[in-house]
């Protein structure tokens, strides 16, 4: 056993070695008997896991036996049971004896690996509107966990964002089934239409294409919301204008955006407004 990040704690050293240590890094208790069957499969589980974090979590393990004022004052009721301290105070806990997914979920979630970090940087820098640093952390991400969908959709964003279709229109093509599917597939519109010729965007005679190609290149020089303004004229006078493609590149440009983005909630009932 690994005496610096696997650990026995008792009475004497919990406040130091488990509520000091966790401002540190994370600790997790594991509750458990001599007697308890269960205990004697999950302790070399989370012991593997903790071996495997190689120090970015500790494991201190708490013999209930010898330590009844802890199992009292953390209510211990029945075990195995673990709880998971962060700077003094419990952030997760379990009983019994879960799956080796959903420990794995949980250590994740206590102690993110370094790509774990780069995936939550590009969410962060996505949100200050930085995207290029983004799409460098998405990238980093991806060389580990190619298939991610979520770090894919962040990477298309990013993408579509900075006016580049083409490398997202392929990753769309591609995208895994996963929860973010379903917004993937909003997006193929705009990335079909940032991947037309700039040459072809010229000037037309016709009012409605002049406004449309006018707005695309609005929404592909990141000005979006002026691009929307636009498509909403269009789709004042047609709403079938292009056999809905404005329609599809509209609903493209909301997902793009995110419902977190504040002026979405009102575009959607300006489209609807739109349509019927």
């Amino acid at each position: 056993m690994a005496s610096d990040f696997i650990i026995h704690v008792d009475e004497s050293d919990f406040e130091y070695e488990v509520l000091q240590y966790s401002t540190h890094i994370p600790v997790l208790v594991d509750f458990w008997a001599a007697w308890c069957v269960p205990c004697r499969v999950l302790g070399p589980k989370l012991e593997a896991l903790a071996r495997e974090g190689e120090g970015s979590f500790r494991l201190a393990k708490v013999n209930v036996d010898d330590n009844g004022r802890l199992a009292k004052k953390y209510k211990i009721r029945n075990i195995p049971a673990a709880k998971a301290f962060v700077d003094g105070h419990v952030v997760a806990e379990f009983s019994g004896v879960p799956s080796d997914d959903h420990l794995r979920a949980l250590i994740h979630r206590l102690a993110p690996t370094p790509e774990d970090l780069m995936y939550a940087k590009g969410n962060s820098l996505m949100e200050l509107g930085d995207y290029g640093e983004a799409e460098d952390a998405y990238r980093q991400f991806l060389s580990v966990q190619p298939d991610h969908a979520g770090a894919l959709l962040g990477l298309i964003r990013a993408l579509l964002l900075q006016g580049e279709g083409r490398e997202a229109a392929v990753l769309l093509e591609n995208f895994p089934a996963s929860s973010e599917y379903n917004t993937a597939q909003l997006l193929k519109p705009v990335a079909k239409a940032f991947t037309v010729n700039r040459v072809d965007l010229v000037e037309d005679d016709q009012p409605l294409e002049a406004v449309f190609r006018n707005g695309m290149r609005l929404a592909q020089r990141g000005n979006i919301l002026a691009a929307l303004d636009g498509f909403l004229d269009i789709l004042r006078k047609d709403r079938h204008y292009r056999g809905g493609e404005v329609k599809e590149i509209f609903v493209g440009l909301l997902a793009l955006l995110g419902d977190s983005y504040p002026e979405v909630s009102q575009y959607r009932k300006d489209l609807s407004s739109a349509l019927f």
